[in-house]
């Protein structure tokens, strides 16, 4: 693990941006969190409306729309196209949108890096979960158990959505921004919270849950956005985390069932308490989780301290 995190420290310090809404001047720091509320809500909207538009037209060419109310659960691979075109449109208005506003190209996304980052990124996620459930199957803890594969397409849909919206909504423009407007001490403290703090509308959450993601993924995806100058690894490490989780395991993933339909099932053991099985929340909001994902943040935050990549592009 970590001669896979020296190597993925290889690229530029992260551009911040320092032109348009964000030049040098007065109300600077206003400029940057204002565009940050601005490009969080219309990137969320966007992809609500392109996702919702794609899934109603499959469901109507393929006669499965009842009037104007679109289903609950859409057939898998209706919600996969949706998701993916949806998530697609959002990352095609940040590009433009960064262009814009921000009068710059965008080499936190350049494509040519996903080819080496993505995969490393997918396989550390992958890692650290199956770290996670090992951990608290040896503690006896959880047990775990084989079941027929009965479906992938949902939980794939679901680990794009996850892994590149998110990202980009909260590295992108949350992180990014305000390390812009207020510096990155204050930027990665609030933008972790946030993270974790809206995980609490979530099924099953609890205040120790919220805690942990804000800590084990909202600091932890940061520090590999802050390493490489770039959002791949952080993609690839949140929706490989989120897949295993979910569809390797069995597991809730962040209080919900959306994954499920993998090889095996995920059961926390009665009367263990929560804090050491996750309970309905899933293994991250465990101690397990909580100790696998500080680590790792914790070392890839000291690997762009050491490097020099507390200091962004101005």
């Amino acid at each position: 693990m970590a001669l896979m995190l020296a190597g993925a420290a290889t690229g530029p310090a992260v551009l911040l941006g320092h032109d348009r809404i964000l030049a040098p001047g007065r109300w600077r720091w206003l400029r940057a969190f204002a565009w940050a509320v601005l490009l969080f809500a219309v990137m969320t909207v966007v992809f609500a409306l392109a996702s919702g538009i794609v899934i109603a037209l499959l469901l109507l060419l393929t006669h499965q729309r009842s009037g104007f109310v679109l289903p609950k659960d859409p057939p898998p691979a209706i919600l996969f196209a949706g998701l993916t075109i949806g998530t697609l449109a959002a990352l095609a208005l940040y590009l433009g949108l960064v262009r814009l506003g921000e009068k710059r190209t965008a080499p936190e996304l350049a494509p040519r890096a996903a080819l080496a980052e993505l995969p490393l990124g997918l396989a550390l996620g992958t890692a650290m979960m199956a770290v996670t459930v090992a951990l608290m199957w040896s503690g006896g803890w959880v047990a775990i158990s084989r079941q027929p594969v009965t479906a992938i397409w949902k939980a794939v849909a679901e680990s794009i959505q996850s892994g590149i919206l998110e990202e980009l909504l909260f590295r992108l423009v949350v992180f990014r921004l305000l390390w812009r407007a207020f510096g990155i001490w204050a930027a990665l403290a609030l933008s972790a919270l946030l993270f974790g703090a809206l995980h609490l509308m979530n099924p099953n959450a609890t205040p120790f849950a919220a805690l942990c993601i804000a800590i084990e993924a909202g600091l932890m995806l940061a520090a590999f956005y802050i390493l490489t100058g770039r959002l791949w690894v952080s993609i690839g490490v949140h929706a490989g985390w989120n897949f295993t989780q979910g569809w390797i395991f069995g597991a809730a993933v962040s209080g919900t069932s959306n994954f499920t339909g993998g090889p095996l099932a995920f059961r926390p053991l009665p009367g263990v308490s929560p804090i050491l099985s996750g309970a309905g929340f899933g293994p991250e909001a465990s101690l397990a989780g909580l100790a696998v994902g500080t680590a790792v943040g914790a070392f890839a935050l000291h690997r762009a301290w050491k490097r020099g990549r507390f200091t962004p592009v101005d």
